[in-house]
């Protein structure tokens, strides 16, 4: 698992990882603004400036949260909430560290909107909390005019496809169709429901309709030409609507949510009614728990919000929300929301996968619920039955849950101290857990926290809040043994291979007991707050605990000690490992995401444990992202190094992304036939040996011969002139140089110019432009022959031409460019020179060189390929699953 900055990579670390399109950045994004490949992000009283997934700049100006941002052209203005507008010039970054204007609003206009009329030049209407608007002209940096002002606050403010028309959106529900050349209002419209209005969106197919979304979820689509409400679309999202935007000239409607949702909706009807066409949706309430599902591919997770998920790692689009029956048309014919119907939030839940095409395979307990809910995952689909234990005494609700392993049985917690045991595939009780000490008529004197099944349906483990476990016999419903932790028990997890249950009680202290000879066999101590939750390795050597602390904790069960501490920002309050040990899902407090780690032990061979962190040293990293300071940091100390013996460099385009590799944009066939060129000669070996020509076409000149054979004339033209000629066709004549005599070739008279005038963008173009088997003749036209021969090596002219190409590929690996191609050229040359290589000191030193960078490199790539194949599930109110 990859180490934060400045600690050894051989630490088991998790690398960071995450969806994000950039890097994490200090404080929440209030506004953003993007230009082709450059996006702004307002992030406190700065903004930050990328291309593409790389930070490029930075301006600092406000003094006050900026909390909007619009693209005027050549221009990105920014607005903070003290009526602060800058104006910022973005094509030239470098020198644009200063504003190049500043326009200072009253002191009783507060803003609240900016927006751009069209065809309006070089101008900006101004929406404020008082209810009025301001025109004002950014050239002259002057206020042009004063409209007429309302009793309600603006929020919103679009622009129509009528010149001078803009549609204005109020706190008080009301939207107004506003002419600005006349300071006239047009029409205004009212919802019916309560809220502002938050979104406005013009259609721009033909149909004169506008689209209002407010804090109430409702969308409303206005006819103008009527004059009234042509449709409603209810609950169309579960709270306030963000944005509103209909594509151009296409009857679709995006709209996106705070709810962590986003939906498209099509008017395609005949009656040009709005339907859902597609939505893409993520929790919209902190997830409470998360467990791995399907050797590691899927997560099952349950949120604050009544959702119960199955999340694809590595494809979004099999993501979805498992439906608890028709819950969109009851609460329409209720006139409810969805929330209001749903069943509440999941606590605790369990499932066995082998029964997954036969019955319903997934029990959940809920909050404050008196019977625990089945669900089809097959179908993804909540389940006939209803398992509600028959507590003799006044039902408690459900507080924990186990499956067998054979899929067939659920166990059930109460909060009274009740265990009763079911059938899945037909929801009938099969017998309650009862103890028979003291007339008993309950399992534990309080709330069961926890239960287990093991491998074999021979055992049963329960934990009751009071610090008392116990060990039941599956089938005779009987306690076989017992043992008392001391203090009152959260929770335990049961390992159902090596038969470990490790328990976590209010000392802050993990336990770890052995079932079969019920006694305590490991003891952990390190937690300094309560522990949130904790899970196994799939081979039960690992045990990965999380607190309030805000620490992660991996702790190695055969050796007794821990092995990797981290600590984040934002403590966490769930965690699962992969099956497969590559994946880490975490959750954390207020947030929403589900964030993914890797294990990059599992990518860098064998490694020594005694080397890993003691309990004593925790290590603080950062949530999850992208792009780390950590590889930029490296990739431009790899720039920043020579080879050795040469002074050559390579100008490259700011085009590359420091922490990425540049693919060469080749055909695969191209490269890839370099590498296998010997098999593809031996294979288009011809069989027969060619056959002379009966008779020489008629165009071509002949002359007779002895023999009998055809011969043609010779040609006129000197072949020194046809390869000047076809230099010259080809672009690429250049002033003498001593390297252009008889015996160079193109390839070899390019590799020495470009390294004189320190450049190689020209070799690189010609070399690409090669055929494969052509590329590989120049590559052994450099292959010494008369190896015996006594001569210094600055006097071989090949071994001087081996070190340049040498000294190429170091300055190509280190960028990071032509990736694929570069690595199919060394490959091909290492199996020609590397002999010659070998031999002279010289290029050895070079060869030595490219394997330091090539390994640096490679490293890097690896690293990327593990957060590549880790997609994660990420939610946040600007990004959407």
């Amino acid at each position: 698992m990859p180490s934060p900055p400045g600690h050894s990579p051989r630490h088991p670390r998790l690398a960071r990882l995450a969806a994000r399109p950039g890097p994490q950045l200090p404080k929440k994004i209030r506004a953003l603004a993007s230009y082709r490949d450059f996006t702004f992000a307002a992030t406190g009283n700065e903004i930050a400036i990328f291309k593409r997934a790389h930070k490029v700049a930075t301006w600092i100006k406000h003094n006050e949260k900026v909390n909007m941002l619009l693209l005027f052209g050549d221009h990105i203005l920014s607005l903070d909430i003290r009526g602060n507008l800058y104006i910022w010039a973005f094509k030239d970054l470098e020198n644009s560290v200063a504003p190049v204007g500043h326009i200072q609003l009253e002191q009783n206009f507060s803003p609240s909107c900016i927006m751009h009329p069209d065809t309006y030049l070089n101008k900006v209407v101004i929406g404020s909390s008082e209810g009025s608007l301001q025109l004002w002209n950014i050239s002259s940096q002057k206020k042009i005019y004063d409209f007429k002002g309302r009793n309600s606050a603006v929020h919103c403010c679009v622009s129509s496809s009528a010149l001078d028309v803009v549609a204005v959106g109020c706190a008080d529900g009301k939207v107004h169709i506003h002419n600005l050349r006349y300071d006239e209002e047009v029409v205004s419209f009212t919802h019916s429901t309560r809220g502002a209005v938050t979104a406005l969106s013009f259609r721009t197919d033909g149909q004169p309709h506008l689209a209002s979304g407010g804090s109430s979820g409702v969308i409303s689509i206005w006819n103008l030409d009527k004059r009234r409400i042509h449709s409603v679309i209810k609950d169309a999202h579960d709270s306030s609507i963000v944005s509103l935007h209909f594509f151009a000239n296409e009857p679709v409607l995006m709209s996106s949510s705070s709810d962590n949702s986003i939906k498209m909706w099509i008017f395609d009807t005949s009656d040009q009614e709005a339907r859902l066409l597609r939505f893409r949706s993520g929790h919209s309430a902190p997830p409470l728990c998360i467990r791995f599902y399907g050797y590691g591919r899927h997560l099952l997770s349950a949120g604050q919000d009544r959702a119960f998920r199955f999340l694809s790692i590595s494809q979004d689009h099999q993501s979805r929300e498992l439906s608890q029956r028709h819950v969109s048309k009851r609460a329409k014919r209720l006139k409810l929301k969805e929330e209001e119907i749903k069943l509440k939030p999941v606590i605790s839940f369990d499932f066995a996968e082998i029964r997954q095409r036969d019955w319903c395979n997934v029990v959940t307990c809920h909050m404050d619920t008196p019977q625990a809910y089945v669900w089809r995952l097959q179908n993804y689909v909540l389940g006939e039955h209803i398992l509600k234990p028959s507590c003799p005494d006044n039902p408690t609700p459900v507080k924990s849950c186990a499956v067998s392993a054979c899929g067939n049985f659920a166990v059930l917690g109460t909060q009274g101290g009740w265990i009763e045991r079911f059938n899945l595939q037909s929801g009938e009780r099969r017998g309650s857990y009862v103890e028979n000490y003291e007339q008993r008529r309950w399992a534990h004197d309080g709330e069961v926290v926890s239960l287990a099944c093991d491998a074999t349906n021979c055992h049963l483990i329960s934990a009751g809040y009071h610090g008392d476990i116990k060990v039941w016999d599956f089938k005779g419903l009987e306690v076989k043994h017992r043992w008392e932790v001391g203090c009152p028990v959260v929770k335990f997890v049961y390992h159902r291979s090596n038969g470990l249950l490790a328990t976590v009680a209010d000392d802050k202290v993990l336990r770890l007991y052995d079932v079969l000879a019920v006694r305590m066999v490991r003891k952990f101590e390190g937690h300094s707050d309560r522990i949130t939750d904790l899970c196994f390795s799939e081979d039960g050597k690992w045990l990965l605990s999380s607190s309030m602390d805000g620490t992660l904790r991996v702790w190695d069960v055969i050796r007794a000690k821990q092995i990797d501490a981290i600590h984040v920002d934002v403590a966490i309050t769930a965690l699962s490992l992969s099956p497969r040990m590559d994946i880490l899902a975490t959750t954390h407090v207020d947030q929403i995401g589900i964030y993914t780690w890797v294990n990059q032990m599992l990518y860098c061979g064998s490694l020594n444990v005694d080397s890993f962190g003691s309990k004593s040293e925790v290590v603080k990293v950062q949530l999850p992202t992208v792009s780390s300071k950590q590889g930029s940091e490296d990739i431009d100390t790899v720039h920043e190094q020579k080879s050795e013996g040469t002074e050559t460099s390579v100008p490259y385009s700011n085009s590359q992304i420091p922490d990425l590799v540049t693919l060469s944009l080749l055909p695969k066939a191209q490269w890839q036939s370099l590498i296998n060129l010997d098999l593809i000669k031996i294979r288009n070996k011809p069989i027969e040996p060619p056959k002379k020509p009966e008779k020489a076409p008629f165009f071509l000149p002949s002359l007779p011969s002895l023999s009998g054979d055809v011969s043609f004339k010779p040609s006129s033209i000197d072949n020194s002139t046809s390869e000047k000629g076809t230099e010259n066709d080809k672009g690429l004549s250049r002033p003498y140089s001593k390297w252009e005599h008889e015996s160079s070739t193109l390839f070899v008279q390019l590799l020495h110019s470009c390294s004189e005038t320190k450049t190689f963008h020209e070799f690189r173009d010609y070399i690409k432009n090669l055929s494969p088997s052509t590329l590989d003749m120049e590559i052994r036209m450099l292959q010494i022959i008369d190896d015996e021969d006594i001569q210094e090596p600055e006097q071989r002219p090949e071994l001087l031409s081996i070190g340049l190409l040498l000294d190429y590929f170091i300055l190509e690996v280190s960028h990071g460019s032509n990736f694929e191609f570069i690595q199919a050229v060394i490959r091909v040359f290492l199996k020609i020179h590397g002999e010659t290589v070998r031999r002279h000191a010289m290029l050895q030193k070079k060869a030595q060189k490219l394997l330091e960078i090539q390994a640096s490199v490679w490293q890097k790539i690896d690293t990327m390929f593990q957060s590549t194949r880790c997609m994660v599930t990420f939610l946040s109110n600007s990004q959407f699953f």
